[in-house]
This record gives structure tokens, C-alpha cells and sequence, in this order.
């Protein structure tokens, strides 16, 4: 029962480390760390006595939904009211994403 516990929760630090946003990865952590505390008193008070069980089961649905939370969070690139811009050399439009200050092709490939 312990291996499957440390099994289950590093499987949630495993779903933070998807991610190289801090908040994203904050937010896992703290839905993990929430999960096993509320698992951890369910397990207890409605599995016989079951704490580990119940605080690795919910450190994993608490990481997995902090995780959903922290991704649904983030700012999501825009192309509403961007000016394009020709470049004869090579007969494509681009355009600027003042989100992260590049240039991009129509298509959206990186120009620069």
C-alpha cells in the first residue's frame, strides 16, 4: 500500500513538471496538496483508518484538477485585430504577437 501511495503522488509531481509555467506548476501543487489533506481525513473517518490511501488518491485528483485550473488560467494568444504585414521577398504576410514580441507567418510559424 505505501509503494502505491509514493506511486500515486509522484505520478501528480509528474503532472507538474509538464509544464514550464510557475503558475501552472503552483497551481498543481497546491490542488495536490489540498487533494491529499481532504483525502487524507476522508480515508480516515470513511475507509476504516485508511490515511495514506486516501491522502495518495487525493493528492492525484487535486493535481490533476489544479493542474486544468492553472492551464485554463493562462493567456491564450490572440489574433483578433492584428495588422499583417506583407514581405515581397518572399509573397507571404506576417504579423506581430505583442504577447511575446515575435513575428509570425500567416500560418503561424515563427518568422524571425
Amino acid at each position: 500500500m505505501v509503494k502505491s501511495g509514493i506511486a500515486l503522488i509522484g505520478a501528480t509531481f509528474l503532472i507538474a513538471a509538464c509544464s514550464s509555467d510557475p503558475n501552472v506548476n503552483r497551481s498543481t501543487a497546491i490542488g495536490a496538496g489540498l487533494g491529499a489533506a481532504a483525502g487524507g481525513v476522508l480515508g480516515n473517518n470513511v475507509s476504516g483508518g485508511n490515511t495514506l490511501g486516501g491522502a495518495a488518491i487525493g493528492a492525484v485528483v487535486g493535481g490533476v484538477a489544479g493542474n486544468a485550473v492553472g492551464r485554463s488560467q493562462q493567456p491564450q494568444a490572440s489574433s483578433v485585430n492584428t495588422r499583417q504585414y506583407y514581405d515581397s521577398r518572399t509573397g507571404r504576410y506576417y504579423y506581430y504577437n505583442p504577447s511575446d514580441g515575435y513575428y509570425y507567418w500567416e500560418n503561424g510559424e515563427r518568422r524571425y
